[in-house]
């Protein structure tokens, strides 16, 4: 593929139904420089807390994507927007690999019972890693928005997608958040950590341009993170999972409770997506898997039901895929991936979609 090649020189040698192009996300023929949107992977996962995996999402997803056919039925063309991701960082996955160790030894101290200075140097070290991480993150998606492209994160654990949040922060004046999880990740520095993957959407709500977030499949949290979402009323709202069920099986559909979600957001939308946030049986190896959740048909609704809506999804993450040793997982998040992608680009005004 020749470097200067044109948008439409790529689209037109492209057979959208034969096989993709091996090594490019949804084996699509575009670069960064072809794409109106740019995926950015990290795969870092220093802080989590329970099982590991996530740093190689990126990796997973990127190659069980090839196998997703192009045609999503509301969209004509939807393959033709222009989406790629660039070359996973293997100084940053040998940078997580380094500071994970630090910190699963600094975890068992804190699950033993220990008080941990938080001078303690080791504890310093993990988070200026992180910290570190987040500048970088910020710095690689702030180059792209000023490229006027639309840019999305793909972890790694939760943690990672604070720096695009900072980055679309300093880039907008105003944006809320919706975010899919089974957690609400409203702890203060969990476990020490200022910036654990609990932690996200408390160092999120740090920052003035996050006007609401707004919260939904929540059904693993804290005393902590409860008084956090009761304080907040005004610009939190959570929609527990079990609330959310019981309106169902009380004869609520799912099409009005979506609507009742969307009411509550801002003109511009950044979708936070914990890959947990769905049934861990679409998800079995993600980090903290919790029984209940989203089905995939349900959040593609709420998805598609945004972009449909007037608003404008600006970005998003995808975080917490862990591939196991199948692909079921990277599968399951390599389509969350591709409907995040092309309803982004229906919210733009970008891609044109059919019908509702």
């Amino acid at each position: 593929m020749a470097m200067n090649e044109s948008k439409e020189t790529l689209m037109d040698r492209f057979d959208p139904n034969g096989p993709g192009i091996k090594g490019n996300l949804f084996g699509l023929p575009f670069s960064p420089e072809t794409s109106e949107l740019i995926i950015v992977p990290a795969p870092w996962e220093v802080t989590v807390s329970y099982h590991t995996g996530a740093a190689m999402g990126p990796k997973a997803i990127l190659e069980a994507s090839s196998q997703i056919d192009l045609c999503i039925k509301d969209i004509p063309d939807a393959w033709k927007y222009g989406v790629s991701m660039l070359p996973i960082p293997e100084n940053i996955l040998e940078d997580g690999k380094r500071f994970r160790t630090l910190a699963a030894q600094h975890i068992k101290r804190v699950e033993l019972g220990e008080t941990v200075d938080p001078n303690d140097p080791v504890l310093q070290q993990i988070n200026e890693g992180c910290e570190k991480f987040n500048r970088y993150i910020k710095a690689t998606t702030k180059e792209l928005l000023k490229a006027g492209k639309t840019v999305a994160v793909v972890g790694g654990d939760h943690s990672s997608a604070l720096g695009l949040i900072q980055a679309l922060s300093e880039h907008l004046d105003r944006f809320g958040i919706l975010q899919i999880d089974a957690h609400a990740d409203l702890r203060r520095a969990y476990e020490g950590l200022v910036y654990s993957h609990a932690s996200i959407m408390y160092n999120a709500l740090k920052m003035p341009g996050v006007s609401r977030l707004i919260q939904v499949g929540i059904r693993d949290f804290c005393d902590e993170e409860k008084n956090n979402i009761q304080r907040g009323v005004g610009r939190i709202a959570a929609y527990y999972d079990e609330e959310l069920k019981t309106a169902m099986y009380g004869g609520k559909n799912w099409d009005s409770l979506c609507s009742e979600i969307i009411k509550q957001l801002p003109a511009n939308v950044y979708i936070s997506f914990d890959i947990d946030g769905l049934d861990p049986k679409l998800c079995p190896h993600t980090g903290t898997p919790v029984a209940g959740g989203l089905d995939y048909y349900q959040a593609v609704y709420l998805i598609k039901k945004i972009a449909l809506s007037g608003k404008k999804i600006i970005g998003f993450d995808l975080c917490e895929v862990a591939p196991g040793e199948d692909d079921w997982d990277a599968n399951v998040g390599a389509r969350i991936l591709f409907q995040l992608c092309h309803w982004t680009a229906v919210s733009q005004g970008k891609l044109k979609a059919s019908h509702s």
